[in-house]
């Protein structure tokens, strides 16, 4: 009976340290990934991907619109607008916001008892970017647990300049809109570069929720959203750049 106890011990422990060592090599893989991303632009990213293959469900032509642009071809006025919107303390924190984690959980829960449907979602954009390169857009503890490691990953290998221009180009700006340029595009017939103030902070009020107000471009809230976050803009901090 105890050999057979420490028998069934032993492939207890050779699982775990199997699991172990199969969850660190995809850590490390994602690693490695990051560190290609601090230098090659990405083609496509997970949720872009995720989001093409939902559309060509419903209708097998679909395409994305996307077109890569410079850090420097992007206007300051939409960097300050979405860091106004998104994350105002982007320059100063390590990739996560634990006390805008704790405030949107207490925010939800108390929505859920309440039966209402909005949510908060308190992520960085430093993890926003994580969840657009390498994560699917399904809300789970286990997704967002990955997503907080990556945050931590890209803060560690990438500058925030770095960090910025990735987001401003792989950013959900539509149905089938993501990045800067193409949003521009899209909405204003213009290249990022020409943004105006108010242009800017209209694309970042969009960001919460881009396929809904893509076709639902003059709702009164995002009118009001986009008014103040064109005032807090002047208070933002943009990334130094080298």
């Amino acid at each position: 009976m105890a050999a057979r106890k420490s028998g069934g011990h032993k492939i207890l422990r050779v699982a775990f340290l199997t699991g172990v060592g199969a969850l660190l090599l995809y850590q490390l893989g994602l690693f490695i990934m990051v560190v290609w991303f601090n230098f090659k632009n990405p083609g496509s990213t997970a949720f872009m991907s995720a989001t093409l293959t939902e559309l060509r469900a419903s209708n097998p032509a679909a395409t994305l619109e996307q077109q890569w642009v410079p850090y420097k071809e992007i206007n300051t006025t939409l960097k300050r607008a979405v860091i106004a919107s998104e994350d105002a303390n982007f320059t100063n924190h390590d990739g996560v916001e634990w006390d805008a984690i704790r405030k949107a959980w207490k925010y939800n829960q108390l929505q859920a008892e309440e039966g209402k449907s909005k949510r908060r979602g308190g992520s960085t954009i430093t993890q926003q970017l994580a969840k657009n390169l390498f994560l699917s857009g399904s809300r789970s503890y286990l997704r967002k647990g990955q997503e907080l490691v990556l945050a931590y990953m890209i803060e560690f290998v990438m500058s925030k300049e770095r960090i910025l221009e990735l987001y401003l180009n792989v950013a959900q700006w539509g149905g089938q809109v993501f990045g800067a340029q193409a949003a521009a595009q899209h909405y204003f017939h213009i290249d990022a570069r020409a943004l105006n103030r108010y242009q800017s902070a209209r694309l970042a009020a969009m960001l919460p929720n881009p396929a809904y107000y893509d076709s639902h471009r003059n709702t009164a809230y995002l009118r009001s959203r986009a008014n103040t976050i064109e005032l807090r803009m002047r208070r933002v901090d943009l990334p130094d750049v080298p």
